[in-house]
C-alpha cells in the first residue's frame, strides 16, 4: 500500500485534478473552472473545491501546470514561482512534487530559479510520457478546450522537436485551437454559408463550443467557460451567437442554416489539426499501424481524423483497466493529470 496520490494541471481557465488510491487505482476525476487571469483567489477556490469533495487522508501531491502563462503575472518564471507557492499554502505539510519535464519530478522545497523554465507547460509531455510508456509507438493527440497537443512517440519515448510553447508552435505540435474556449474568428478567415463564402467578422461574438452545441457533438460538462455574450448555453443561443459572426439577424426558423455554418466551421478546424498531424506523420519514425491515442475534451475529433488518415484509434482512458467516469469526466479528459499522478508513482 502507499499514500493516495493526487496529480494536478493547474491550467489558465481550469484546474483538473486525478487520485490515484493506496492500489495505484485511479479513484476520482475532477474539472473546476478557474479563471486565473482575474486572480490567485480564483486558484485558491478552485483547489478549496476540489479538496472538499475528497476525504481526509495524507495525500501526495503531483503538480503540472499552464497556469504561469496567464497575464496575471509579469513572465512564465513568476508565475511558476507564485503557483508552487499558492499550492504549497493551499496544501500546508503535504508532500509536493512539480512535474519538470525531462528533469523528472522536484520537491517543491527544492525548486529554485534554474527549473521554472522546465516546469512551465510541461503537461503535454507527461501525457505523451505517460501513453508513449504504455503504448510503445504512435501519436499522441490532445484536443483541449483550448488547445492541441500533437505528439509522435516511438519505443516509449516522446519524440518531440519543441519544449518550450515558442518552440512547440514553431514544430505545429502545439496548436492553438480548442473546442470550448477558442474564438471562432481564430479558426479561419472566412466561411461557407447558402454557396458563399463570406469573410468572419474579427469579434468575440461566438466561441467553438457554439459550434459543437449547434452540430450536437459537445458534451455539457466539458464547457465550464462563459459564452461570448453571457447568455444561455442553448442550441438556439450558441446559433444565434454564430449568426452575428456574418452579420447577420437569427431567426429560429433558420436554424438549419446555422447548423450548416457550424458544419462548415467545424471542418476548417479539423483541417487546420489534419495539417498538424500530417506534419508530424511526415517526420516518419513511425510504424504503419501506429494508432493515434486520443486526449482532452474533443477527442472525438481524433477518432475522426484517425479514421480518415487510416491509423487506428486508442482512447487515452483504455490505457486504464477500469473506465471511470465522474462527473462526466474520464482519464482522457483530464490526461495530464492522471499522468503526472501516475508518473509521480516511480518518482
Amino acid at each position: 500500500m502507499t499514500n493516495e496520490i493526487i496529480g494536478w494541471d493547474i491550467g489558465g481557465a481550469h484546474v483538473k485534478a486525478a487520485v490515484l488510491n493506496g492500489r495505484g487505482e485511479l479513484a476520482a476525476i475532477m474539472q473546476k473552472p478557474c479563471p486565473l487571469w482575474l486572480g490567485l483567489d480564483k486558484l485558491r477556490a478552485a483547489v478549496a473545491a476540489v479538496m472538499s469533495e475528497l476525504p481526509p487522508a495524507p495525500y501526495c501531491h503531483a503538480i503540472t501546470m499552464t497556469g504561469e502563462l496567464v497575464d496575471l503575472f509579469e513572465g512564465r518564471d513568476d508565475g511558476v514561482k507564485t503557483i508552487i507557492a499558492a499550492m504549497s499554502e493551499l496544501l500546508p505539510g503535504a508532500d509536493l512534487l512539480l512535474y519538470a519535464g525531462k528533469l523528472g519530478f522536484l520537491k517543491a522545497s527544492e525548486v529554485d530559479h534554474n527549473h521554472y523554465a522546465a516546469i512551465a507547460s510541461a503537461n503535454w509531455l507527461a501525457s505523451a510520457s505517460y501513453a508513449a510508456q504504455q503504448v510503445g509507438s504512435g501519436l499522441f493527440i490532445d484536443i483541449g478546450s483550448t488547445t492541441t497537443d500533437i505528439l509522435p512517440f516511438d519505443r516509449g519515448r516522446v519524440i518531440a522537436e519543441g519544449y518550450t510553447d515558442y518552440e512547440r508552435l514553431v514544430a505545429q505540435e502545439l496548436i492553438y485551437t480548442g473546442i470550448v474556449r477558442s474564438a471562432v474568428m481564430a479558426i479561419a478567415d472566412s466561411v461557407e454559408d447558402q454557396g458563399r463564402e463570406v469573410g468572419l467578422m474579427a469579434e468575440y461574438f461566438a466561441t467553438m463550443a457554439d459550434v459543437y452545441r449547434v452540430t450536437g457533438e459537445l458534451n455539457e460538462a466539458h464547457d465550464q467557460a462563459d459564452t461570448a455574450d453571457g447568455a444561455e448555453k442553448t442550441v438556439l443561443a450558441s446559433a444565434r451567437r454564430l449568426s452575428r459572426m456574418i452579420g447577420c439577424d437569427f431567426d429560429p426558423k433558420d436554424l438549419s442554416r446555422w447548423q450548416g455554418l457550424a458544419e462548415n466551421l467545424r471542418q476548417k478546424q479539423l483541417d487546420k489539426i489534419q495539417r498538424g498531424i500530417e506534419k508530424q506523420l511526415a517526420r516518419g519514425g513511425l510504424a504503419a499501424p501506429s494508432p493515434f491515442v486520443g486526449a482532452g475534451v474533443g477527442r472525438f475529433l481524433v477518432r475522426r481524423l484517425a479514421d480518415k488518415i487510416g491509423h487506428p484509434y486508442l482512447d487515452f482512458s483504455a490505457l486504464f483497466p477500469a473506465v471511470l467516469n465522474a462527473n462526466g469526466m474520464t482519464a482522457a479528459d483530464c490526461a495530464p493529470a492522471v499522468a503526472v499522478a501516475c508518473l509521480s508513482q516511480a518518482a
